[in-house]
């Protein structure tokens, strides 16, 4: 079939597997980018787990309880930290010049970020595999039911993915994979240690107290334990402690209505620019 008859949405779909493929197999061709991604969660997990854990004191349960508190956090932690890969690997291609190779084919350039971003949600589930099974050896358990253990994973994928359009949208700004690097994570970690994925957000200051409870991390990891049925002390009655999952559910579809577009858009200029 033929490019100008074949079906528009069978073309997007067609090329945004494409372009997911090559990502993937970049993946397996550089095994240290995988070990580094796999490593890291797994890394916080022991460092707070066992060597900030015993710090931690009155924690209702003790330090077992704290380590139940923490993976909750640390997968919120971790999709968060989704933002940095894509964004030095969507810059490191269009530095390379391989953004221009893509425009140059007769393809859908919106397939060119979707593959990128499904590949990225492909690589982040690997991870979340490797943190659930580093929680099960800490001693983390899965106490709520199949179904909302089910629903916990899929608003983690779901968040993951809108935070990698965010990712997207910040590469095709960035100079080169250097800068990218760095403004890619300069803002999770005050957004990430602002929230409750290491301590109870009733044990912060009350002028932080407000912030945390509407930062979108904290809505996750809170969301997560939730479902998992995980220990939550210190709860409040706010409206994001009361609805934590649909807060997080509308922080995800507000990243990818706004991030999907101006990351589609900076695409195409930059490219343009680039031509020109």
């Amino acid at each position: 079939m033929s490019t100008e008859t074949r079906p528009l949405l069978g073309w997007f779909v067609a090329d945004t597997l494409a372009v997911a493929r090559r990502h993937i197999l970049k993946i397996t061709r550089v095994p240290e980018t995988l070990f580094f991604a796999l490593i890291q969660p797994v890394m916080f997990v022991l460092l707070f787990a066992f060597v900030f854990g015993g710090a931690i004191k009155g924690f209702p349960g003790g330090a077992q309880d704290y380590r139940a508190y923490l993976i909750s956090g640390i997968f919120a932690q971790t999709v968060m930290f989704a933002v940095a890969g894509i964004t030095v690997g969507i810059t490191e291609d269009a530095s390379k010049g391989i953004m221009d190779r893509f425009r140059s084919l007769p393809m859908r350039q919106s397939a060119v970020l979707a593959g990128h971003t499904l590949a990225s949600l492909a690589q982040n589930a690997l991870v979340i595999i490797a943190l659930s099974i580093t929680g099960l050896a800490v001693g983390w358990r899965i106490r709520g039911s199949a179904t909302d253990a089910i629903l916990a994973y899929v608003l983690l994928a779901t968040f993951a993915y809108a935070v990698t359009w965010l990712g997207a949208w910040i590469g095709l700004h960035m100079p080169n994979p250097e800068v990218a690097g760095t403004a890619g994570l300069a803002w999770i970690f005050p957004l990430t240690f602002a929230s409750n994925v290491f301590t109870p957000v009733a044990t912060m200051p009350g002028w932080l107290q407000p912030i945390a409870l509407w930062n979108p991390v904290s809505c996750l990891a809170l969301a997560c334990r939730q479902l998992f049925g995980n220990p939550n002390p210190f709860v409040g009655d706010s409206f994001p402690e009361r609805h934590a999952m649909a807060l997080s559910f509308g922080w995800a579809a507000v990243l990818l209505a706004i991030f999907v577009p101006l990351a589609v858009r900076s695409f195409k200029s930059r490219n343009a620019g680039g031509q020109a």
